[in-house]
């Protein structure tokens, strides 16, 4: 068995069951003797393990191994050190005989073809490559084919009933415009586990073979929607001998895809240990800024030596790949997973392997309390809450040492926190054993919503007093419709008259009632007020109103007629490619769910559904780039997932973590980058301003290209370098678009079936 790395704290490996009978091979196992104990396994489950004996049997997905299909387990091990080791396979091939075969080997790869209809070989598999299936022989000759950029699929795959289209592009303008892509007249749709071809399908050339704009590429759609059985498949091109990614079709194909995205979570947890079993041993580390000065004794930004403002703030999320932490941002990511366990409660187990999985509370909500106890300590005992905090920055994040200063109190953060507080009440209070601590978040949003009326009008402006990074206030307007969602989430959580009245009396002055505008700007008084209509004892003239804007909204130029005309060449419109533009493709997939969800229009489960969908297959590679704008997702099924993205722990040079084709291990798993941006540029001291010949020489002769001077969505590259390039304009990782991305995932994740 093949060692893929070694780093003192655990190893990995893989183990590839290749089977070469004429047959499929089906209810799979591998048998071995090992020394050390398996943390992580993909690919595969362990059946039993007594003493060193393991039985490895496949994932509910890999059940049966086409001919010269294999399937490739990798697993992760506790500290000890691991040696090639003999392994043997089992198996019906078909006739109802079970076949086995036994191999060892200390070499790249070995296998048995005794009496077996089988064979198994161990390879190395580095934990800083993404993973790829294209020099399998499994599908016929099929799969043999070139894995190709022009033709892009959700990497993941698709629901069995939903919709599934694939873009097949041909490159004009932008970095990549010297390929050149005719895509063959008729495409076939190629089971890797049978290697059946089981589907026809020809390419229908959009808008007329035009060169789309955002993109410059010309693009063809192939839409294989009939293919509904489960398994795994490619698009095969027999006319260029090219392929598509491996993609599945199945029930449950987006849930490993959710868990790692929650997961991100867990990783983003302010002085919290990283450690397994809950973290994977790639991406361990003690817990941080707990130290002296730091986030448990937290002093006034601009009154440090006072004493008297020393404050326990510890806990909560780093906000993005920066560690600071943002009340008013906060408090949103709260209400928005919230409200992704309201919608879909039935998809939230738990399992996600975080360190209160098992307790009997689904996880997502075990985050929640998480982030929602931070928010806690933010809150002053005369009902206001804090606004930022501005934490130190290391690689990795435990040896940061720096000191940790707040900004003062304002309205806005004190409305964010109620209505954060008020939504946690009514849901963490239907949970058992959870009762006083809702009962206790209720009084605090009344309190935080009473300190805010009186005081209305107190900001901070971070960013002018050199307090965090991102500016996290907001103008009146903004003020405003945060006092509308706290409102309506106390009148929820309390059933007082007094709220509802003062949402009923104001409702009318949002953007969403003046202009009958519905944007992936606003998402969250839009929610808001949706979520109001639907409760008991609003007014009905009232509750129409808001659901007769919102359909009137959805039907401008951005939203349905852009959906229903393909206005994107991707199939994934957007108003406009901005810095998260990620973050607004989840967004404008809310958009059309939340219409459906709250009866505020025309379109049935099944449009809706579909709409929001095509946003979920472009983050997932229906992209120019033909990429997983997800992180190191290659053990979960991407091909191309994002290498290198800007994070403080992840940061530019790290020998662990800088990316996954050049450092160790790369990224963690599961962060939503910012995406294509068409304003990047270097800083704006480049080529020859930057303090100091060394400085200058950081910048290079010209901005990167890609991102810089591409079409809107060829404005991407993975990178992670800080000042002057500032990748963070592109590639960074925010929790607002994570949680953006987590709600519209959730809706395609069904019940757990074990």
């Amino acid at each position: 068995m093949n060692i893929a790395s070694d780093w003192g704290q655990g190893a990995q490996a893989e183990i590839v069951v290749l089977n070469d009978d004429p047959v499929p091979l089906s209810d799979w196992t591998v048998e071995f003797e090992l020394d050390v104990e398996i943390t992580q396994i993909w690919n595969g489950i362990i059946v039993s393990h007594a003493g060193s004996h393991y039985v490895v049997g496949p994932a509910d997905y890999n059940g049966t191994i086409g001919v010269d299909g294999q399937v490739n387990i990798g697993f992760l091990t506790t500290p000890g050190g691991i040696s090639p080791v003999p392994v043997t396979v089992g198996g019906d091939d078909g006739g109802g005989s079970s076949s086995s075969s036994s191999s060892s080997s200390s070499s790249s790869s070995s296998s048995s073809s005794s009496s077996s209809s089988s064979s198994s070989s161990s390879s190395a598999s580095s934990s800083s490559s993404s993973s790829s299936s294209s020099s399998s022989s499994s599908g016929g000759d099929y799969q043999g084919y070139e894995t190709s950029s022009f033709i892009t699929v959700d990497q993941f795959g698709y629901l069995p009933n939903g919709e599934k289209v694939a873009v097949l592009r041909d490159p004009q303008t932008g970095y990549d415009s010297a390929g050149e892509y005719i895509p063959a007249a008729t495409f076939k749709v190629v089971n890797t586990d049978s290697g059946e071809v089981v589907y026809s399908a020809q390419p229908v050339a959009w808008n007329s073979g035009a060169t789309a704009d955002n993109s410059g590429d010309r693009v063809w759609h192939l839409d294989f929607s009939s293919v509904t059985t489960p398994g795994n498949y490619i698009l095969a091109d027999d006319t260029n001998e090219l392929r598509s990614p491996i993609f599945r079709i199945d029930n449950e194909i987006y849930r490993p895809v959710l868990v790692q995205a929650v997961r991100s979570f867990y990783y983003q947890r302010v002085g919290f240990v990283k450690q397994a079993p809950y973290a994977d041993a790639r991406w361990a580390d003690g817990a941080s800024h707990l130290g002296a000065g730091q986030d448990p004794e937290a002093r006034l930004f601009n009154d440090t030596g006072n004493a008297a403002t020393q404050r326990d703030l510890r806990g909560g999320w780093y906000d993005a790949g920066d560690y600071n932490k943002y009340t008013n941002w906060h408090a949103d990511y709260l209400i928005a997973l919230l409200h992704s366990y309201r919608e879909n409660p039935s998809a939230w187990t738990d399992d996600f392997n975080i360190p209160e999985s098992g307790n009997g509370i689904p996880d997502l909500l075990d985050e929640v309390k998480w982030g929602m106890d931070w928010l806690v300590r933010m809150q002053e005992t005369n009902g206001s809450v804090l606004s930022v905090m501005d934490l130190s920055h290391a690689s990795p994040p435990s040896s940061a040492t720096g000191p940790t200063t707040y900004g003062p109190a304002t309205t806005a953060a004190t409305y964010s926190s109620a209505a954060a507080f008020a939504l946690g009440s009514h849901i963490l209070g239907q949970v058992q054993g959870l009762e006083s601590y809702a009962a206790d978040l209720s009084d605090r949003a009344e309190n935080a919503w009473q300190w805010a009326q009186v005081n209305p009008e107190v900001i901070f402006r971070n960013s002018d007093n050199g307090v965090a990074a991102g500016e996290q206030e907001v103008d009146e307007y903004g003020r405003f419709a945060k006092s509308l969602i706290a409102a309506i989430n106390l009148y929820r959580a309390t059933g007082k008259g007094e709220y509802r009245q003062y949402v009923e009396s104001n409702y009318q002055e949002a953007h969403l009632m003046q202009w009958s505008w519905a944007s992936i700007w606003e998402t969250e008084i839009q929610h808001a007020l949706l979520y109001f209509s639907a409760l008991e004892g609003v007014s009905s003239e009232v509750a129409s109103a808001i659901r007769s804007a919102y359909q009137t909204a959805m039907n401008g130029d951005a939203n349905w007629p852009a959906v229903n005309g393909d206005v994107d060449a991707y199939r994934a419109s957007i108003p406009e490619y901005t810095w998260g533009s990620n973050r607004g493709h989840a967004a404008q997939g809310n958009l059309f769910l939340d219409q459906f969800q709250f009866g505020a229009g025309a379109p049935g489960v099944t449009e809706a559904r579909n709409a929001a969908q095509r946003y979920l297959n472009y983050l997932h590679g229906v992209n120019p780039q033909g990429k997983v704008y997800l992180s190191n997702m290659g053990e979960f099924g991407a091909e191309n997932s994002v290498d290198s993205f800007y994070h403080s722990w992840f940061s530019d040079g790290s020998p662990q973590w800088d990316s996954v084709s050049e450092s160790s291990y790369g990224p963690a798993p599961g962060f939503l980058v910012g995406g294509p941006n068409p304003s990047y540029d270097w800083d704006a001291c480049c080529p020859n301003s930057c303090g100091s010949p060394e400085n200058n020489a950081l910048c290079g002769v010209a901005p990167p290209e890609p991102p810089f001077g591409q079409p809107a969505q060829k404005s991407y590259l993975d990178f992670n370098t800080s000042w002057p390039l500032n990748s963070w304009a592109v590639t960074e990782n925010h929790n607002n678009y994570q949680v953006a991305y987590i709600r519209l995932l959730s809706k395609f994740v069904e019940a757990h079936s074990e």
